[in-house]
């Protein structure tokens, strides 16, 4: 409207100044009708310049006034771009993609299956990681046994080791007194055997001067014998008492072995114990190891994970994917901003929640209402990737630009997409 003013001034102006050049050319074609007409009127002065010239004055105020209304408290830019999120949809495992289940720009919503893996390899992994589940849990049950066992029969193994340590005691001892009555026997019976020797002895003598019976002799030979064998069998109870001896401490130092054993009883507890949390141990090791093969299986179908349009779609069937690369890309349609770049002489005034308005190129002739969201925390040039250095001594003044965040109201049924160039207006006084 103001270089409507401006052209408008300068048109009268100009047409003003066209009169004066023909009047004068009329006068100079026709001299002889000069004084007549210096006679018939009276003389004016000229003070046409003095008119153009406050002619001008006047359309350039009234341009000025008029740009001054239509830019005053509001700050335009033509540096401005839609923005938006984009999801990169990888797989989470390596392996073969069996289908594909999108086009490029189809809509899918939150959940959809886009892309489906062969998952032979992941079920066999599965299966391994159910097994060894198994296995650990049977470990389990034969540790928690063995504690069961080892508790119950800690306590009796230690009396029943005390007893028949008391036992072999009182049997050695009853083997050691054996021995001395073995020993004292042995004692009379030599005694009796060297007594019926002397008396055989004698008796022999006799007999041979003929001054006793034969018969007697006899008796006395018959008396030695039985002395002999009674010697000979407290002889044999001897050794047989020795042999209860050797036996009996034999049997103590075996029964003290066995209270020995007995008394690492509570060790025993404690090593069944460990065994125990070992296998509870293995047993939790192998559940995550099969959640994690079960999560891997799960991997093996891509779902969609927000509602949005399928872009730069790269994924094919039988084509071998892994972590590293994008397979496709997700545009939601339900977030999108703007990105202002100001001028940093034109975010002075600059607030959040200030009104804002957006004409966007792909829209022609349709305004768009927005808001101030953010405002950035440094200039542009501060994330570049190479950021200036004021300090070399080389300075050239360059105005910097503050990335303003603006968000749309409505944006979602907008039909606006991130990459669209915008102009934007922020009113910063209010209104």
């Amino acid at each position: 409207m103001a270089c409507a003013v401006m052209m408008r001034g300068l048109a009268m102006t100009t047409a003003s100044s066209s009169l004066e050049s023909s009047d004068t050319a009329a006068r100079e074609a026709r001299p002889d009708a000069a004084p007549a007409a210096s006679v018939d009127a009276p003389a004016r002065p000229r003070r046409r310049a003095p008119l153009v010239f406050l002619g001008l004055a006047l359309v350039a105020s009234g341009a000025f006034g008029t740009w001054r209304h239509f830019t005053l408290g509001r700050e335009s830019t033509d540096d401005a771009q839609v923005e938006g999120h984009i999801i990169n949809v990888s797989a989470r495992v390596a392996g073969q993609v069996s289908q594909v289940l999108v086009r490029d720009n189809q809509t899918v919503h939150a959940g959809d299956v886009l892309v489906e893996l062969d998952r032979g390899d992941l079920d066999a992994r599965l299966a391994l990681a159910d097994a060894d589940v198994d296995a650990s849990r049977a470990g389990v049950a034969s540790a928690e046994s063995a504690l069961a066992l080892a508790e119950r029969s800690a306590a009796a193994n230690l009396v029943q080791a005390r007893g028949g340590l008391m036992q072999s005691a009182g049997v050695l001892q009853g083997s050691r007194a054996s021995i001395a009555q073995a020993r004292a026997d042995l004692d009379a019976a030599a005694a009796r055997r060297h007594l019926a020797e002397t008396e055989l002895e004698r008796t022999r003598a006799l007999a041979a001067q003929g001054a006793i019976a034969s018969s007697l002799l006899d008796t006395q030979q018959s008396q030695f014998d039985q002395a002999a064998a009674q010697w000979a069998q407290a002889r044999a109870r001897l050794d047989a008492a020795n042999t209860g001896v050797d036996s009996s401490q034999g049997a103590l130092e075996s029964a003290r072995g066995r209270l020995e054993v007995a008394q690492t009883g509570p060790q025993q507890v404690e090593q069944a114990r460990a065994a125990l949390a070992l296998a509870r141990a293995r047993l939790a090791q192998t559940e995550a190891s099969r959640r994690l093969a079960a999560l891997n299986v799960s991997y093996a179908t891509l779902r969609a994970p927000h509602d949005g349009v399928i872009s730069r779609r790269t994924v094919e069937v039988g084509q071998m994917v892994d972590p590293s690369r994008a397979l496709l890309a997700i545009v939601p349609a339900d977030d999108i901003w703007v990105v202002a770049n100001f001028k940093e002489d034109q975010v002075g005034a600059m607030r959040a929640g200030q009104r804002a308005e957006l004409r966007v190129d792909a829209f022609p002739g349709r305004h768009f209402a927005a808001r101030v969201e953010s405002l950035a925390g440094a200039t542009g040039a501060r994330f570049s990737l190479l950021p200036p250095d004021n300090a070399s001594g080389n300075f050239v003044k360059v105005t910097q630009r503050v990335p303003v965040l603006l968000r749309i109201d409505g944006a979602a049924n907008a039909g606006l997409r991130p990459g669209l160039s915008a102009d934007v207006t922020v009113f910063v006084d209010g209104r």
